[in-house]
């Protein structure tokens, strides 16, 4: 096997492959974060100057007082720690140059990174990038054997390619149903905290209900909609009591849209 690929065998017992993340790549991204940074910083301080500099009749906004400036400074590098945690935990593990080099942070089980690794490995941020120009993190990467920083090895995260879904050149028959229904990701809005409760049990659950969708009668697909309802739809927040079977069918099938994202990949 590649040494760059690493296989994980989730708690559910399902066997994902990724490829990891080297220095080049992990390299292109940071570049790109920190020119998005570079002109939003720009903008902020020269922004904050504009007001302080209206304000000035003001005692606290005085040129001889510092304070104003430290406070700046200190927003700074607020905004700077915030856009990596934020976008990493919100946005799947991609900050917008992760997105554009096509990698992500996900935990070493292979689950998507949880609030808590996101904020311990972006916190580390700092001791990675001592002495300077993150030397640390540099050379931890190419040491590491799965091109990990000291972030990283704290959080129990790696850095992967991300993996598309298969190209298909015709639409199957379950995509054609859900564009006869009318329904899109858009149909169905769940909060990003309990879409990442699903696990990759739920979505094997959900995709095998969907395979079968068409095959199954009426009856029997009725029964299933609602045995598979009742135990992935409270997880968003909704009942399935008083719920008609074609309610549940187009919940269930929006549902599918929104996890296939996270979970149908090919390498």
């Amino acid at each position: 096997m590649n040494k760059d690929q690493m296989d994980i065998k989730t708690p559910e017992y399902v066997s994902l492959q990724f490829q990891l993340a080297g220095l080049g790549s992990r390299a292109a991204a940071f570049i790109y974060d920190q020119v998005i940074l570079g002109f939003a910083s720009i903008l902020l301080f020269f922004g904050s100057l504009f007001v302080m500099k209206g304000m000035s009749s003001f005692p606290f906004f005085q040129d001889e007082n510092l304070v104003p400036l430290a406070i700046i400074v200190i927003v700074l590098f607020i905004l700077k720690w915030c856009y990596f945690f934020a976008c990493e935990f919100f946005s799947g593990g991609r900050t917008i140059g992760k997105k554009i080099v096509g990698i992500r942070v996900i935990q070493e089980n292979g689950h998507s990174i949880t609030l808590l690794s996101s904020f311990i490995r972006n916190l580390l941020r700092i001791i990675d990038a001592l002495p300077t120009s993150y030397f640390l993190g540099i050379v931890m990467i190419l040491l590491h054997s799965k091109h990990k920083r000291l972030g990283d090895v704290v959080a129990g995260t790696i850095v992967v390619h991300e993996r598309k879904a298969k190209p298909k050149k015709k639409r199957s028959p379950i995509e054609k149903e859900i564009q006869r229904r009318g329904l899109s990701q858009a149909s169905l809005t769940v909060d990003e905290f309990a879409l990442k409760s699903y696990t990759s049990k739920d979505w094997k659950l959900i995709s095998t209900y969907v395979s079968r969708f068409h095959d199954l009668p009426l009856v029997e697909r009725n029964q299933l909609t609602k045995q598979i309802a009742e135990i992935l739809l409270p997880k968003i927040g909704m009942e399935v009591e008083g719920s008609n079977e074609q309610d549940l069918e187009n919940t269930l099938l929006v549902l599918y849209l929104l996890l296939k994202e996270e979970w149908e990949f090919e390498l």
